[in-house]
This record gives structure tokens, C-alpha cells and sequence, in this order.
């Protein structure tokens, strides 16, 4: 199976997943299968970091599209701030992470390691004076301002998904070479999510939204391992810009959909 064909796959899945996330009564089983997607998104947006000819500007367009999902986000936000509802989806955001600090190491320069540590250190006490002290920008869910600064400035508590998601993509990486020993660490990660809802519950304290913001079912994701080991190497059509259109198309018309169907 091939990079485009899995992102396919991947693409139906979110699909399925935010109609289930935005358009109401719909059945849970929707979220289900939206478990899958998130992790092939984030095994080929690896592999695409890995065989791209241009890996700066790969890093580039993939910030870009960070950066613009957080305004589009922001701009639903604010423009709906009188209904109370808020938006805190940009899943660009920890996809780019990925790749940047999978370029970090692999310069193998322990400066650019210390460098970074040194920028989520800042970012974090900047996030939590904009969005937490300073309320800017003020919506109508705080979190939603914590996930567009963390979007921005590239903190890795801040993002959808938070640092699990983005130790799981780099971990991926160093795992790609062969098949057994993604099915381990893939296999252990699902495991931990299972562990974890079982024992804490999906969000146990609200601190813990950043940390571990995954629903009880989350475990589920285990369904993308098949589908991540029969990739055979091949790029496949590719279709890259489609990718970065539908996401933030899509999210847009079901939240639009889903506050209309709710009034």
C-alpha cells in the first residue's frame, strides 16, 4: 500500500470522525473509526519527511500550513464567540513538530537539542501570560487561545494532541527501518492508551487536557497497525496539496454545519 493510498484511508477516517466531533446525533461508533487516522497521517507525513529532495522547505510548508489553520481556527472563534462554541482542531500544528524535531536530531549537534528545550521553556511562560494572564485572545473556551499561541510559537504542550502524539511520530521514525519494530512500539503506545483511559479516565484533571487529551477510546488507533505494515515504500499519486486543502476545508463547513443543525 502506498503513501497516497493510505492517506486516503486516513483522509475517510477524519472524515467519518468530525462528522461524528461536530454534526450532532450522530452514533459514537463514527469516532471509533476516526482513531486511525491521526497515527497513518503521522507515519506519512514521517515517511514524506524522510524521502522528500527539499526537507527545509518541506519543514516550511508544513509550518505554513500550521500557521494558517491557527487563524482560520481563530477567526470561527472570535466570529462565534457570542454562541459559545469554540474550535481548538490544527493537527498541522504537531505534524510539523514531528518533522522539526526529527531535523533537530539528526544533526546530532547537542546545541540545536539545547536550543530548543531553551525555546519550549520560553514559549511555555509566553503562552501562559497571552492566553491564561493576558486572555488574548479572548474566546469563548480558554484552551482554544492556549492551542492557537502553542500552534504558533511551536510548543509542544500546547498543540492537538500534545507531546504523546509527537514522541510517537518521532519514535516512528527511528522505528521505520523495520516492520517488528513498529509493531512494538505502535502496539506498547495503544497499549498505554487503553492503560491509561482504564485507569484515569480520558481527561482525569483539566490540567491534564494538554498532556493526555484523548477520548477513553482512544486505544482504538491500534486498528492503523495492519495498514502501516503493508506500506511497500511506494509514494503512490501523491497529492500533496490536496491533503493540505481538505483539512481545513472540511473542518470549517461541519463546524459551520454542526452549530446550524444545533440552533
Amino acid at each position: 500500500m502506498s503513501t497516497t493510498q493510505l492517506k486516503i484511508i486516513a483522509v475517510i477516517a477524519m472524515l467519518i470522525d468530525h462528522v461524528g466531533l461536530f454534526i450532532p446525533n450522530t452514533p459514537e461508533w463514527f469516532r471509533w473509526i476516526g482513531r486511525i487516522a491521526i497515527p497513518i497521517f503521522i507515519f506519512a507525513i514521517v515517511v514524506g519527511y524522510t524521502h522528500t529532495s527539499n526537507r527545509k522547505k518541506y519543514l516550511l510548508r508544513v509550518y505554513v500550513a500550521s500557521f494558517g489553520m491557527s487563524f482560520i481556527v481563530l477567526w470561527l472563534n472570535l466570529a462565534l464567540n457570542d454562541m459559545h462554541y469554540s474550535l481548538t482542531t490544527n493537527f498541522f500544528a504537531p505534524l510539523f513538530l514531528i518533522v522539526f524535531i526529527i531535523s533537530i536530531v539528526k544533526k546530532k549537534q547537542l546545541k540545536y537539542i539545547i536550543l530548543f528545550l531553551m525555546w519550549q521553556i520560553i514559549t511555555f511562560f509566553l503562552i501562559i501570560l497571552l492566553a491564561g494572564i493576558l486572555d488574548f485572545p479572548y474566546v469563548y473556551d480558554p484552551y482554544a487561545a492556549y492551542y492557537f499561541w502553542g500552534s504558533i510559537l511551536g510548543n509542544i504542550l500546547f498543540v492537538e494532541g500534545g507531546p504523546l502524539f509527537i514522541l510517537l511520530g518521532v519514535s516512528l521514525y527511528f522505528a521505520r527501518k523495520r516492520k517488528i519494530n513498529i509493531l512494538i512500539l505502535y502496539a506498547f503506545f495503544s497499549y498505554c492508551c487503553f492503560y491509561a483511559s482504564q485507569r484515569w479516565g480520558s481527561v482525569p484533571i483539566p490540567e491534564a487536557r494538554f498532556s493526555f487529551p484523548f477520548a477513553d477510546y482512544q486505544w482504538m488507533m491500534i486498528a492503523a497497525l495492519p495498514l502501516i505494515l503493508i506500506y511497500n515504500n511506494k509514494k503512490g499519486l501523491g497529492l500533496k496539496y490536496f491533503f493540505y486543502i481538505f483539512y481545513p476545508t472540511h473542518i470549517v463547513i461541519l463546524f459551520l454545519l454542526g452549530i446550524y443543525l444545533q440552533q
